[in-house]
């Protein structure tokens, strides 16, 4: 161990031989000593000193050079501070080799170190203003406004009875006249799209939807919209039209089924054979969207640069491309760099573009054309290209790429000279290096660049479509729509890059962020789900901050029914019927798995409900959920109509789970009329006539009485006339109803001047007994109590009125020119009557106000004297 310490020293102070000067001893002591010779001078010193000039004479006492230390320090450079330990040879090759990986290393990892916290802070602040934009989004929903708009919730919280009325407050302003054009425009495919389903027919949604996007947005700049819809169109093969339907049952041969066919496959096991072929589909439509997309930027170029086409008379698709390329790439009487020319013409290039614009076949044709002379350059291409053209999935048996590998490798990898068409032509051929997703010259615009990813898209390597959209997740909004709010910034870009991969609750979801694109978000998750290509989340999964659930353990999910819900409360007061049609696409995530089918089902009615309870009163309510014609028979209204979209089976459940549920919440939001008749159309009498007594129990009690209470006796009288036709609902409440609208009819009377008629009524609720026997009326009082609430609890207010009645009937009477005898006979009726009244309020057991007997027997008095 001595030894080895020993060298370790020798080791040391070689290190620093360079260092030392020859007129300063050297230090040679342990470290003990140095920390105990410290000790010594610092005792010595009386206090702490800021003199320089002491401290260095101290330092040096004890074998320290401070100036040279303060020197070198001062004179340090850091640029060397890697550079190695000991100096390297001039022919030291491994020597430097190794120092410079090490330093590429430390540099990668200090970049790579200082890019991940960059973008971890714009994550976070990116996250974070979305957060806050879709917290401020919802809260802005919630108060019925969005930022600038009137508060409207709360005016109709102020318009509402104490306040109740909180589902109205969930309402929010009324689109803009833009926005309600636009809207329109999309509403009759929802409604089409409803039609069919009722008949049992598909319906090819997707295309009508491009057809509303084209005619809702003339602006050119919106076609980026339009174009996510046909990208759809692509991935679901939807045929754009379907053959008409010649008899009730004709459907079943004669169209395709649309409605969910991908349900299964999207929503099932990932890695099963019917995924991956969907995956393989999604990849191949998105993949042909572009391509026509591409051939329809090539007419509009030759259209707009005629001269420079020169496309002559020959329409044929290779003319076009062969006129395309001379646009693109022939300047001032020369190609640019790198184009090859074979046989005197850019045959890559040519080939190449067939390609780009879904012309495969054309494009081996030309090159058959050319055989010899390409046969002379890449002696294997066109056998290649033959394979590669007639596969059904664009993919090279295994021979084939090994040789489009090797041509690849040998002499075009490295080649600084290679036709980048050539090279794009092997490489997504071959599917070669798939890690480097572009070609200069070639992959020059974000759909050039798109494509040949999916060009390159293989499900048997890297991941296939999904590992594709991871890498394009990464890549995020901002590389393809831009900074929101800033110039240049476009919109639908990164929702259709979205669609593309496969990643369709995020597409809607991208589109939703964003208040112009609102309304294509709702049209399309509704052909998603109706194609079968969104899933939703649980009930428990669902947020309520954004319709969009992401989870580590599970794909992303789209909340449909809050986004509709979102969506139709805009315009839910002013057509409840066009808000039903869109709550009917609910149901169309009614077979996903796992209970959630059931969820979005009950999430329908309950939307329903909503609207019930939010439409306004009238006809056009009735219309929504029927009524009774002044004959008595009954008419069903849309929604009983359409109950097979909301997978009601028969009357019974459409009763249950709609009428009495949204009864039941109208009875809650205080609106009554609408409650009674929703309980009618159920047939639940006995709540019918319970709801009544106890709203006409709250109007009689009411010091002035409003329109609403109107509207209620009215309902009341209606219904009791049926009822006492059809003898339903008889018993206790049936007749408390009929005495308290006898007392309104008494109120009335009085307050028009016609006391004896009001007297007479309420005589004949035979309420309280006026006949003077003491015995009947102890029985009466004894009895009370046991009729219904709604007549209890207005004791007071039929004593009052009872007494407010006698009392001015005496005072006519006496100031009546009747006969002396017949004016006595009267006022005597009326002291027995007005005792009696006495006696049955002292005979109840009920507390009522000090303020009530005094005033009545105040009354008595007047009566009696």
């Amino acid at each position: 161990m001595s030894t080895d310490l020993s060298a370790l020293l020798n080791a040391s102070k070689a290190l620093t031989s360079h260092l030392s000067r020859p007129d300063l001893p050297s230090v040679n002591l342990s470290l003990d000593q140095i920390e105990a010779q410290s000790r010594r001078l610092v005792s010595r010193q009386p206090g702490t000193s800021a003199d320089t000039s002491r401290a260095n004479y101290l330092l040096a006492q004890a074998h320290v050079d401070a100036p040279a230390l303060a020197s070198s320090i001062a004179h340090l450079n850091t640029q060397t501070t890697f550079s190695p330990l000991q100096a390297l040879q001039d022919t030291d090759v491994a020597g430097y080799l190794r120092h410079a990986h090490e330093q590429n290393l430390i540099s990668t990892i200090e970049e790579g170190r200082r890019e991940t916290q960059e973008e971890f802070y714009r994550v976070l602040e990116d996250r974070g203003r979305r957060d806050w934009e879709a917290r401020k989004k919802r809260v802005f929903e919630q108060l019925g406004a969005r930022v600038g708009g009137e508060n409207r919730a709360v005016t109709d919280l102020k318009k509402s009875t104490h306040g109740k009325n909180l589902l109205s407050a969930s309402v929010g302003l009324s689109p803009s006249l833009q926005m309600q054009s636009k809207m329109m425009a999309y509403d009759r495919v929802v409604s089409e799209l409803n039609t069919s389903r009722l008949r049992g027919t598909s319906f090819p949604i997707v295309h009508a939807l491009v057809q509303a996007s084209l005619s809702a947005n003339p602006d050119p700049r919106s076609a980026q919209i339009t174009h996510n819809f046909h990208v759809l169109a692509k991935i679901t093969g939807e045929p754009p039209s379907l053959p008409p339907i010649a008899h009730a049952g004709a459907h079943i041969l004669n169209a395709p089924l649309i409605e969910r066919k991908f349900a299964r496959a999207y929503l099932g096991d990932p890695e099963s054979r019917d995924a991956v072929e969907l995956r393989r589909q999604i990849a191949k439509g998105a993949r042909e969207s572009l391509e026509e997309q591409y051939w329809d930027v090539v007419d509009r170029t030759l259209q707009a640069r005629p001269t420079e086409a020169r496309l002559g008379g020959d329409p044929s698709v290779s003319n076009k491309i062969r006129a395309y390329v001379l646009v693109r790439h022939y300047r001032s009487g020369e190609w640019e760099d790198r184009i090859e020319l074979v046989a005197g013409q850019p045959l890559w290039a040519k080939l190449f573009y067939l390609i780009r614009t879904g012309h495969a076949h054309e494009a081996l044709e030309e090159a058959m054309r050319y055989q010899q002379a390409i046969e002379h350059r890449e002696s294997s291409f066109l056998s290649h290209l033959r394979a590669w053209v007639e596969s059904p999935d664009r993919r090279l048996p295994k021979p084939h790429r090994d040789q489009l590998h090797a041509a690849y490798n040998a002499h075009m990898l490295h080649s600084s000279t290679a036709d980048p068409f050539k090279l794009a032509l092997y490489k997504f051929m071959g599917k070669i290096d798939p890690t480097r997703r572009s070609v200069a010259q070639v992959t020059v615009t974000t759909e050039d660049w798109l494509w040949f990813q999916l060009s390159m898209v293989d499900e048997e390597e890297l991941g296939g479509l999904r590992g594709l959209a991871e890498v394009l997740l990464n890549y995020g909004e901002r590389h393809f729509d831009g900074v929101p709010g800033q110039k240049g910034a476009k919109r639908g870009v990164w929702a259709g890059v979205l669609l593309m991969c496969g990643q369709f609750e995020r597409a809607v979801a991208a589109l939703w962020d964003h208040h112009e694109t609102e309304v294509e978000a709702v049209h399309l998750a509704i052909a998603l789900a109706y194609h079968g290509l969104l899933r939703v989340p649980s009930r428990a999964e669902t947020s309520d901050v954004t319709p969009l659930t992401l989870s580590p353990v599970s794909p992303p999910a789209l909340s449909l029914s809050t986004l509709i819900w979102r969506y139709v409360r805009q315009f839910v007061r002013m057509d409840a019927r066009e808000a039903l049609q869109y709550v009917y696409c609910v149901c169309l995530s009614a077979d996903q798995p796992g209970g959630v089918g059931k969820e979005q089902v009950e999430n329908a009615w309950e939307l329903v409900r909503r609207i019930i309870v939010l439409a306004n009163p009238g006809a056009a309510w009735e219309e929504l959920v029927g009524g009774f014609r002044p004959d008595g028979t009954r008419f069903s209204g849309v929604i009983e109509q359409s109950a097979s979209l909301l997978k009601l089976e028969n009357a019974h459940e459409y009763n249950e789970h709609i009428l009495i549920r949204a009864a039941k919440s109208s009875e809650e939001a205080d609106r009554i009329p609408e409650a009674i008749k929703l309980y009618n159309l159920a047939g639940d009498y006995a709540t019918v006539i319970g709801v009544l007594a106890h709203a006409l129990g709250n109007t009689i009690a009411q010091p002035s009485v409003d329109e609403k209470a109107r509207t209620i006796e009215r309902t009341a009288a209606d219904i009791l006339r049926h009822y006492e036709r059809t003898n339903r609902a008889v018993g206790k409440e049936r007749d408390a109803v009929i005495r308290l609208l006898r007392v309104r009819e008494a109120m009335d009377a009085k307050d028009a001047g016609r006391i004896e008629a009001a007297l007479e009524l309420m005589e004949s609720t035979d309420l309280i007994p006026m006949d003077g026997d003491v015995a009947k009326i102890t029985k009466r009082a004894e009895e009370f109590r046991e009729l219904p609430d709604a007549l209890q609890r207005n004791l007071q207010t039929f004593l009052t009125l009872t007494m407010d009645i006698l009392a001015a009937v005496h005072q006519k009477a006496k100031a009546s020119s009747l006969p002396d005898s017949a004016r006595q006979m009267t006022l005597a009726s009326l002291r027995k009557k007005s005792r009696s009244l006495i006696i049955f309020a002292g005979n109840l057991k009920y507390r009522m106000s000090p303020d009530v007997y005094s005033y009545l027997a105040r009354l008595d008095v007047e009566i009696a004297l």
